[in-house]
């Protein structure tokens, strides 16, 4: 194959170093997204699908940082693999080109299984830790959007029959947020 050889990086924060994912690797481009894995909305991610050409090798420390579901993964894969492009998996040490074994396919599909297991024990770890969190009293969720005197005003008003979506907008709020605060200020 003689296309590019293209990057792609993904960390979860702005403190996880990117740099340590393809380190060493000669690459013509890197597309760097500081987002979750857990869908593919992500900027850099469309800018990299919509920059390969067939020919093109995509590059990718781990298939958890392409994807931590396996339906988006196997999509991603599968939609490289139809145009042309190469992927390379450097820690699974697994390369999809399109003409897949049967024994490729089932390695994506559980090393996608597994990734995207992980990503459940996470969110079940972080609902249990804000569990915890609210029985010391130290987590109280988000703060108000609006002031005390702010929610009476927004209820005086929607009271003397003013459109909700006007006092919504006018307060910097949705609709639903509005909702909530006249069932609280009830």
């Amino acid at each position: 194959m003689n296309g590019q050889r293209v990057g792609y990086i993904r960390v979860s924060s702005f403190d996880q170093n990117a740099e340590r994912q393809l380190e060493d690797i000669s690459l013509d481009r890197v597309f760097t997204d500081m987002a979750s894995g857990k869908d593919t909305n992500r900027e850099q991610l469309d800018e990299l699908l919509d920059y390969v050409r067939e020919g093109d090798t995509v590059i990718v420390h781990s298939m958890d940082r392409l994807a931590r579901n396996l339906d988006d993964l196997r999509r991603i894969v599968q939609s490289l693999t139809k145009r042309g492009v190469r992927i390379d998996f450097r820690k699974e040490n697994l390369i999809f080109t399109g003409d897949e074994s049967p024994m490729a396919n089932l390695m994506l599909s559980v090393m996608g299984a597994f990734a995207e297991f992980e990503r459940a024990l996470i969110r079940e770890r972080q609902r249990e830790g804000i569990v915890l969190a609210k029985k010391r009293g130290a987590y109280k969720g988000r703060k108000r959007a609006l002031s005390k005197e702010d929610i009476e005003s927004l209820k005086a008003r929607v009271e003397s029959g003013e459109k909700k979506a006007k006092v919504a907008r006018e307060f910097g709020i949705s609709r639903e947020t509005l909702y909530q605060y006249l069932k609280i200020a009830n």
